[in-house]
């Protein structure tokens, strides 16, 4: 398992709590917060939700679903998120299934922010919007840029170990 843990982008932890303090943005309809046992799944792959998640406490491993051969499965780690990290974002830009499965790797509280009512609050204050949008963004590619050099590594290495290599 990874040991690698992904922080965020300068910023982002503080823009999201002030939001939380935000008197329009309210906890109940806008937010809440979940209690999240070592072990547990906050959410699994190929399952539907609209939510983004802020640890206030713990911390998660975001795993993900390999079918090999045999039609076993691996579910190898991609990193770990500590405290004050934001996963879930996907969900508020497509709707389509969550890509990856989150466990809790420690007792872990979080922040569940319902997606369609984040983006009714940012398209009534924009000016948030925009910045914790512009925060968001920086974070997914960032970790866009971490799995590309992973994807590249382990590409070498398939064609390494198959001798590949000498045909190109």
């Amino acid at each position: 398992m990874p040991r690698r843990v992904v922080g965020q982008a300068g910023g982002l932890e503080t823009e999201l709590k002030a939001l939380l303090e935000h008197p329009d943005f309210q906890e109940g309809s806008h937010w809440r917060t979940r209690r999240v046992e070592a072990g547990q799944a906050v959410f699994r792959e190929g399952e539907t939700g609209s939510e983004l998640y802020l640890i206030l406490q713990g911390s998660v491993r975001v795993l993900g679903d390999v079918e090999l051969e045999s039609r076993s499965h691996i579910q190898p780690g991609f990193c770990d998120l500590p405290a004050g990290a934001l996963f879930g974002e996907l969900a508020l830009f497509d709707r389509e299934p969550r890509s990856a499965t989150v466990v809790a790797v420690e007792d872990a509280e979080l922040v569940v922010i319902d997606g369609e009512q984040l983006l009714r609050f940012f398209d009534a204050n924009p000016e948030i919007g925009y910045n914790i949008l512009r925060k968001m963004l920086s974070v997914t590619v960032g970790r866009l840029r971490s799995t590309n050099k992973k994807l590249v590594s382990l590409f070498v290495w398939g064609l390494k170990a198959h001798r590949i290599e000498q045909h190109l």
